[in-house]
């Protein structure tokens, strides 16, 4: 079910299309109800696409073809490190394995606390900062060094 607070998110988004296309908001509507849950269950999917008026399978389709959204449980803080050609030439690797290390988890693995999960991500369309890390989908850190990733998660704590 979702909440009010996520209707009225989804109304406004709803408002920039045409009420015959309420199907348009279909990315948004997902994307507000993982803010508010941390990950799409079959169950939010299906009530999304309930609230649009589409049939689930559509919403569903939407949910698995965009890597930004989540169809298990994830940590607090979601790392997502680039590692297409730029990040690779940039040396992107070393920072790869700083993050394995430091989190005792691989790509797709989450720390036992639940706090840290670690993706692999293609292009993030800034390659000249590489290398580079989302957390979060909205945060990025450039030029990052091990040091410098250090740094940037004792900040998260």
């Amino acid at each position: 079910m979702l909440s009010a607070e996520a209707i009225a998110q989804i109304d406004r988004e709803l408002t920039k299309y045409p009420p015959e296309h309420r199907q348009s908001a279909v990315i948004s509507a997902l994307r507000i109800v993982q803010a508010e849950q941390g990950w799409l269950s079959q169950e939010n999917i299906t009530d999304v696409a309930e609230y649009l008026g589409i049939p689930p399978i559509r919403a569903l389709e939407v949910a698995t073809f965009y890597n930004m959204f989540e169809l298990k449980p994830v940590g607090k803080y979601k790392i997502t490190v680039c590692t297409n050609i730029s990040c690779m030439l940039r040396d992107c690797a070393s920072i790869v394995q700083h993050l394995e290390k430091r989190l005792g988890i691989t790509f797709g693995e989450t720390t036992p606390d639940g706090k840290f999960t670690l993706r692999e991500g293609e292009c993030m369309g800034c390659c000249g900062g590489a290398p580079l890390f989302h957390i979060n989908n909205t945060d990025m850190y450039e030029f990052l060094t091990p040091e410098k990733v250090d740094e940037i998660l004792e900040g998260l704590k």
